[in-house]
């Protein structure tokens, strides 16, 4: 594998001098100059593109001072190893290398074999720190996988047998971390495949993630279970996260999946390797709600040993939330809320306020889906994801974030309930002017809509602003007018056909209704 340089020099003439000698310094190892920057931020703009083993820069450059590149490059690459050049014999130059832990520091004009030895001295020390990493994972290839797993898993076990502690006791002592990457949205993405192309896309997308592991030196590649991977890196603490986002990238361009990855804490012994491997599995369990195709850090789920806290009463709680959503009582929500999160117990954790979220949103989930409601299709959940939730810093903001999703909901239930309402009654008053020429009553309707006479008459009202009985005797009034209209027809006839049995009768609540008899009413209209 080449070894990658960048060269910074603000002086155009120094910088293109520096490339050519290192180009043809003619040492065994295959050299690769990545770029060449006359600035600090313009370096920068490179790294955050390439990877850079060596860096040889100017110490003293203008707005950006060559100390000041080396500190955020090591924030991108902590592992890069820098060699200041500077043309002023100054110790205090000097000193600042020293304090940034410099790899070397030469003085301009430089001599072709003092950059020459230096580079060998350099190239020789990477090379090293590759092999470091290689021997550990070609050890960890005679462990047996299922063991390894089993002995991370099994958190009462004792500890690791001799050949487990043979491989870990050189990684521990650089500190190792556990990574866990898994693979999103399987089940409904290969849906439609069948079980030799799901195995094969499978194998594909490990054998994938597998190599970039190998080729990029980010640790030792296990396979935790079908969809899910083990990573256990003695890459540095800061450089880690960055090349398991690197992975993440690289398996998005290349793949038809996404993967997230948790990632637990640093340990330097068996026992906090377990605790890291715990710490990876926390974090990615929270990635329903933080979001996939990322990278989840153990401090961001803040994973307590205690594991769930437990929170009183707040079931009950959360079914008057819930009518209370149904009713559209949106005091009502804001007193629930109110309630689970100013208790006498306030919850100082962050893992707690979590762990109460997903409570929360798990059983109003569970109890719409029993009303054929989705909490994440009516929220969208899906496609705007609550990451905003692990930005806020206290509880207060939580819950009013979660009271404005909550209102949202209520609404969103209320409109579909409203629409749901408007639609039974059209199909009430289709009913009544299907059936008026005959004697129609509340609950012959109530009966047919399988309600009571009480409920659909409040139901009626609530939406029309009008009784049923009210309607009813406006809708056949009106059609006893379109059959007067008729001049073939006689009164008692139309009487008759509108199931009035009694004419007396029939011509008195056509009176109370029109203020004239039907009579009156074909002699008004010259019928």
């Amino acid at each position: 594998m080449d070894i990658n340089i960048l060269l910074v020099d603000d002086e155009a003439v120094d910088l293109e001098w520096l490339r050519r000698r290192v180009a043809g310094s003619g040492i065994p190892y295959p050299l690769r100059v990545v770029g060449t920057a006359n600035s600090g931020f313009g370096a920068l703009k490179i790294l955050e593109q390439e990877r850079a083993d060596l860096i040889l820069s100017d110490i003293r450059m203008p707005i950006m001072s060559g100390t000041e590149f080396a500190r955020r490059a090591r924030e991108i690459h902590p592992q890069v190893k820098i060699v200041f050049i500077s043309g002023h014999e100054d110790f205090g130059y000097a000193k600042k290398a020293i304090e940034l832990n410099a790899s070397g520091y030469l003085l301009k004009p430089v001599e072709d074999n003092e950059l020459k030895e230096m580079l060998l001295s350099l190239c020789e020390s990477v090379e090293r720190e590759r092999e470091q990493k290689r021997t550990a994972s070609a050890a960890w290839s005679l462990v047996g996988e299922e063991l390894l797993i089993r002995w991370l898993k099994d958190f009462a076990a004792a500890k690791a047998g001799k050949h487990i502690q043979d491989v870990l006791h050189p990684l521990l002592r650089f500190g190792t971390a556990a990574a866990l990457v898994e693979i999103d949205d399987l089940e409904w993405k290969t849906g439609e495949w069948t079980g030799r192309e799901k195995r094969e896309q499978i194998q594909r997308l490990l054998m994938f993630i597998r190599s970039y592991v190998e080729e990029n030196m980010l640790g030792t590649f296990f396979r935790n279970e079908e969809t899910r991977y083990l990573i256990l890196s003695s890459v540095s603490e800061h450089e880690f996260p960055v090349l398991l986002e690197g992975l993440i990238a690289a398996v998005r361009d290349s793949s038809p999946f996404t993967v997230t990855a948790g990632i637990g804490k640093f340990a330097r012994d068996e026992e906090s390797l377990r605790e890291s491997y715990r710490q990876a599995q926390a974090a990615l369990s929270v990635k329903w709600l933080l979001g996939k195709d990322r990278l989840i850090s153990w401090d961001v789920v803040e994973w307590a040993p205690g594991g769930h806290v437990p929170v009183p009463s707040v079931d009950e709680v959360l079914n008057r939330m819930l009518r209370a959503i149904l009713e559209y009582d949106l005091v009502a929500v804001d007193d629930c809320l109110a309630e689970i999160f100013d208790r006498r117990q306030p919850l100082f954790r962050k893992n707690e306020v979590y762990d109460l979220i997903l409570r929360i949103t798990t059983k109003l989930h569970a109890d719409l889906r029993q009303m054929g409601e989705s909490l994440y299709e009516l929220l969208k959940w899906d496609a705007n994801q609550p990451v905003i939730l692990f930005q806020f810093e206290t509880v207060h903001d939580i819950k009013s974030w979660l009271r404005k999703r909550f209102f949202e909901l209520s609404e969103l239930l209320y409109v579909k309930k409203q629409r749901h309402k408007r639609k039974l009654i059209e199909e009430i008053m289709q009913y009544v002017d299907s059936h008026l020429e005959r004697k129609i009553t509340l609950k012959e309707v109530a009966t047919h809509f399988d309600f009571t006479p009480n409920y659909l008459g409040f139901l009626f009202k609530e939406e029309t602003g009008q009784h049923f009985s009210d309607y009813l005797n406006e809708r056949r009034t009106k059609r006893v007018c379109e059959l007067l209209s008729d001049p073939t027809l006689k009164i008692y006839e139309i009487a008759e056909r509108m199931g009035y049995k009694n004419i007396v009768y029939f011509n008195r609540q056509f009176k109370q209704t029109m203020a004239m008899t039907p009579g009156e009413y074909r002699k008004k209209n010259k019928i």
